[in-house]
């Protein structure tokens, strides 16, 4: 399971007038400790800014799974509440979730979060979509143990 941290970054950003602007943009990436969501958000950033820039923040989300979308160019949080049912006691239990979706709009993010939910033996309920300020996701990718052509040879 993946621990998704945001991670704030600031640096100085061209405005369309030619202006430099001071910014704080928020990124989201899985990591399992504060100190490597630092180090990643550093080296996935550094192709994508010139100039200085600092990590501002690094903070644990509550975010549980993550509904990607290669047509999707904002970030949704869904609070979806699974309900089920205590077999001892008889009585409904509710327990909340966040889900990231990429979607384009509201109505968007509605849809493919239903359309990731397919097949889920749970009740639940939408209680609340909202979009999110994340520029973007970076989620972990292994590049260490990518075959090369040397480990191929060998």
């Amino acid at each position: 399971m993946a621990i998704w941290f945001e991670c704030k970054v600031r640096y100085d950003k061209m405005q369309e007038n030619g202006v430099p602007k001071k910014v704080n943009e928020p990124y989201l990436l899985d990591a399992l400790t504060f100190t490597e969501a630092e180090s990643r958000i550093i080296e996935e950033i550094t192709p994508y800014i010139s100039g200085e820039f600092s990590v501002s923040a690094v903070k644990k989300t509550k975010i549980s799974d993550i509904f990607f979308s290669d047509n999707g160019d904002r970030y949704y949080m869904v609070k979806v509440t699974f309900v089920s049912y205590d077999e001892k006691t008889g009585k409904e239990k509710k327990s909340s979730s966040f889900i990231l979706v990429q979607a384009n709009d509201v109505a968007d993010a509605l849809n493919k979060f239903n359309e990731g939910m397919k097949g889920t033996v749970s009740d639940y309920e939408v209680a609340s979509i909202a979009e999110t300020p994340l520029m973007d996701v970076f989620p972990y990718s292994d590049k260490k143990t990518a075959p090369t052509q040397e480990n191929k040879e060998q």
